[in-house]
């Protein structure tokens, strides 16, 4: 299988403090992959660093074997571009805008780079809205939608342009318990469609039963990674043992 994804000795700095340590890891076509670990491991800044949201300060990362940036130099502001527009990101929170309906905010982007037709975008924002189970829901305003209804109108949108790699940081985080599982349903069935996924969570029981592969991070590195057997029943490292100790009793 090839390489959708390759990360080596990614490294991100502020000032004094080294927020990822040589990070390297790579993702296969179709694999879907979470990312645990404690809070401010360096989950979230390795995610975004894959689509330029954050630069980083030494390392190398490749596309589909195209390099976004290699040794810490990036490549042109045209090929960034390009390699980032093959990716789709969800966020914590949202990020809809208030002042479109859910069918426009899914419209918005395929719209303005017209690629195609305003028809065949509509028939995808349709087909998409269907998928998420809120076709009912197109005309209607962000603010009228429950926090688990934004975030699947979230990934409709990621899914617009076609992206050959999602990836999600904590999509349910900012979620209520009960509206959680609506949105892992529908993460879940992408998986079961092997897309190339990526995501950070907090949720070890959909780690578990979705993941093809679990990495552990912990202050900026990567400590542990395997399948999910391995992690959750067979951990090898003390920093994991303890981490998953304490998600067990929350």
């Amino acid at each position: 299988m090839s390489n959708m994804i390759e990360v080596s000795d990614l490294q991100k700095s502020f000032g004094n403090l080294d927020v990822l340590k040589k990070v390297s890891f790579n993702i296969q076509a179709g694999e879907a992959v979470a990312v645990i670990g404690p809070s401010g491991s360096g989950k979230s800044t390795m995610l975004r660093s894959l689509v330029h949201l954050e630069e980083i300060t030494g390392g190398s990362i490749f596309i589909q074997e195209k390099p976004l940036v290699e040794n810490g130099k990036y490549a042109s502001g045209a090929s960034i571009r390009e390699i980032t527009a093959s990716m789709g990101m969800v966020f914590q929170h949202f990020n809809l805008f208030p002042h479109l309906t859910v069918r426009g905010n899914l419209e918005l982007a395929p719209r303005m780079l017209k690629r195609e037709s305003v028809k065949e975008i509509m028939a995808r924002s349709e087909n998409l809205l269907s998928k998420v189970g809120l076709a009912e829901k197109a005309d209607v305003y962000p603010a009228k939608l429950s926090g688990g209804q934004k975030q699947r109108v979230a990934i409709a949108r990621a899914l617009m342009l076609n992206p050959d790699i999602l990836l999600f940081d904590e999509p349910t985080s900012a979620l209520d318990p009960e509206l959680t599982g609506e949105v892992l349903r529908v993460i879940r069935q992408l998986a079961e469609e092997n897309m190339t996924m990526i995501v950070v969570t907090h949720e070890m029981n959909f780690a578990r039963d979705v993941a093809d592969r679990v990495i552990f991070m912990d202050k900026g590195e990567i400590t542990e990674s395997g399948t999910p057997e391995q992690i959750f029943d067979h951990p090898q490292q003390e920093r994991t043992r303890m981490f998953l100790s304490q998600e067990s009793r929350l």
